[in-house]
């Protein structure tokens, strides 16, 4: 009963201090991602030196990621205003489908989605800017002193009294920064091909906005079940409004469906192996647990979040069993011995 209160106490925490807490959460993945680039600098150059660089490539890296996803999504969007009484159109003749055939749709549904509906929801998105340019700066920020902070955090985790404690820290936390790095390696691997594949099926279809439409494969694609869903329906229902025939659209959505599964569930497992692997429900869990609270944000950290709990989890007896049962980790040394656990 007491581990659910403080859960749900900590849980309630991170809602309300999601301002604070998803920038937080988005500036360690991103030092744990970074600081093994800087300590092989800080080997061959002074530590200033290697932490100017470090955090320049970072925020190079973060300004080119987040320009590519504003122009990719902007010009979809300048293309679905552009569209939107043919969207209109599209979704009238669904309606009366539907309904000849039994299927009401709500009134207030069909007269809210017009122009209007679209532009309204543009300028809320516009509102959103500000948030989000505040959420890089924090984020940054929190990136900037920890990179200068991280030697020397070692160290006094290191000098703990309670060894205990100073071992799951040291062991979890260098156990996360490996798995986290070969996550975002094979992760984004896979989100090129799967990118490089959306164009290229788009270009020969005749799919207007091809490279916009691979670029954002490949960005969703970091968004386990869900972006590869988004990825696969955006681009259809623009298919609708550029092609005519249903058969035409029907055929693009497979095409999109079997990229995505044969990158999904057949190359990438193979890729990462067993060192990556977490339950299914685990990874779909986080995915909308943390988009939940964090929105965007915490859909893209939502399965990062997942590997470090499960690692510093297998670091400690009282609560190995919690990654032993919702991820793959190495054999114990009861197993590598060849007794089990009755023995």
């Amino acid at each position: 009963m007491l581990v659910l209160i403080a859960a749900t106490l900590v849980v309630a925490m991170m809602w309300l201090g999601a301002s604070v807490f998803a920038p937080l959460a988005f500036g360690l993945f991103i030092i744990a991602l970074a600081w093994p680039m800087q300590e092989r600098l800080q080997a061959v150059m002074p530590k200033a030196l290697a932490f100017v660089i470090t955090f320049a490539a970072v925020v190079i890296v973060l300004f080119g990621f987040v320009t590519l996803v504003g122009w990719a999504f902007g010009r979809v969007g300048r293309w679905m205003f552009a569209d939107a009484a043919r969207f209109q159109q599209l979704y009238d003749q669904l309606r009366v489908w539907l309904e000849g055939r039994g299927i009401a749709v709500d009134v207030l549904w069909a007269d809210n989605f017009s122009v209007t509906w679209a532009l309204r929801t543009l300028q809320n998105l516009t509102g959103r800017l500000n948030t989000t340019f505040t959420f890089w700066f924090v984020t940054l920020v929190y990136v900037l002193l920890g990179l200068m902070e991280v030697g020397d955090m070692s160290r006094r985790i290191a000098g703990l009294r309670n060894r205990v404690t100073a071992r799951v820290l040291l062991e979890g936390s260098k156990l996360t920064s490996q798995k986290l790095r070969r996550y975002v390696l094979v992760r984004t691997a896979m989100s090129v091909l799967t990118g490089l594949l959306v164009w290229l099926f788009a270009r020969a279809v005749g799919l207007s906005l091809a490279e916009e439409w691979g670029f954002i494969a490949f960005v969703l694609n970091y968004i386990p079940f869900l972006g590869p869903f988004l990825a696969t329906v955006f681009p259809t229902l623009f298919a609708a409004t550029q092609f005519d025939s249903w058969g035409a659209v029907l055929a693009i959505f497979l095409c999109f469906n079997i990229i995505q599964s044969v990158i999904g569930s057949y190359i990438e497992p193979r890729v990462s192996g067993s060192a990556l692997s977490m339950s299914p429900i685990i990874v779909l869990f986080s995915v909308f647990f943390w988009s939940y609270l964090w929105g965007i944000f915490g859909a893209f950290i939502g399965v990062p979040i997942s590997i470090a709990i499960l690692s510093f989890c297998a670091q400690h007896p009282s609560s190995e069993w919690v990654s032993q049962l919702f991820g793959n980790q190495p054999q114990t040394r009861d197993q590598v011995s060849g007794t089990s656990p009755g023995q």
